[in-house]
């Protein structure tokens, strides 16, 4: 395999003993590919915090660029200061830097509200230590007031100091493109690298979609529902759709791919071997 884009992967730290080793499967499954960095993400309300650090360790002592994702809500600014020296004195160089999601009865937001206060903050604490990548939405943040209100906070973001975006993923390529191209209006010149989740069962995909605003396009649902309790073939139609999505993105120049793996490998591999044929 001849590999001539950037891929990043995303984890999340496990919580068991199994979980640990096949988060490590996965890893040296995926390592092959020559990832730009794996990314680790963080829990609502810092609930992950120290598996998080772990996990970050133990990949970069693996010898490949790690990057945590850091959320600044529920969270002080000494807490943040003391993570951001703690990932200094370890020699992390890049955070995927959000806002977070407000745990279940959450009553404090703590002292950042927006991301792009945790980016400023970031950037006065730590100059420019870190590569800092920040979240975008193609079908926009299911928060949002208004389409342009969104891309105006994503601006924000990057005025703040952030260096690229990693979007949510998407199934509607031409979403991201015209995506890009009213950021491209704004002045938003960082790259927004495209988001992919590899499709696994038709459940699971439906409850992150709610969660995230992410659409399933009618055509796709109905097709993935067609497939019942057929796992294997589900997962081969999926593995074409991903496939497809990221050879159209890639002819078009998108700066890198970055995919959601939830710890498996296996499905991924075979995308990013169609792709790279």
């Amino acid at each position: 395999m001849t590999k001539k884009f950037e891929v990043s992967f995303e984890f999340f730290p496990p919580k068991t003993s199994e979980g640990v080793d096949k988060l490590r499967e996965a890893r040296t499954q995926l390592a092959r590919f020559n990832p730009e960095f794996f990314s680790v993400t963080f829990g609502a309300g810092g609930s992950t915090r120290d598996r998080t650090m772990d996990t970050v360790l133990e990949i970069q002592q693996e010898g490949f660029q790690a990057a945590p994702h850091i959320s600044c809500i529920s969270s002080s600014r000494e807490e943040i200061r003391d993570l951001l020296q703690a990932y200094q004195s370890h020699g992390i160089k890049r955070l995927v830097t959000l806002r977070g999601d407000v745990p279940s009865g959450e009553v404090s937001a703590g002292d950042f509200r927006y991301a792009s206060e945790l980016v400023a903050f970031i950037r006065a604490e730590t100059a420019q230590h870190f590569t800092i990548e920040v979240a975008a939405y193609p079908e926009f943040h299911p928060e949002a007031r208004t389409p342009s209100a969104d891309l105006q906070n994503l601006k924000r973001k990057m005025e703040a100091g952030a260096d690229s975006a990693i979007t949510q993923y998407f199934y509607n390529a031409d979403a991201y493109f015209r995506f890009v191209d009213q950021c491209d209006a704004l002045g938003i010149n960082m790259p927004i690298v495209p988001g992919i989740m590899p499709i696994y069962n038709i459940t699971q995909l439906a409850r992150f979609s709610s969660v995230c605003g992410a659409e399933i396009p009618r055509w796709l649902k109905m097709r993935l529902e067609e497939y019942g309790d057929d796992m294997a073939s589900l997962r081969a139609f999926g593995v074409d759709v991903a496939s497809e999505l990221c050879g159209t993105l890639l002819a078009q120049g998108v700066p890198g791919l970055h995919f959601y793996t939830l710890n498996q490998s296996a499905i991924i591999s075979h995308i990013i071997d169609n792709i790279a044929e």
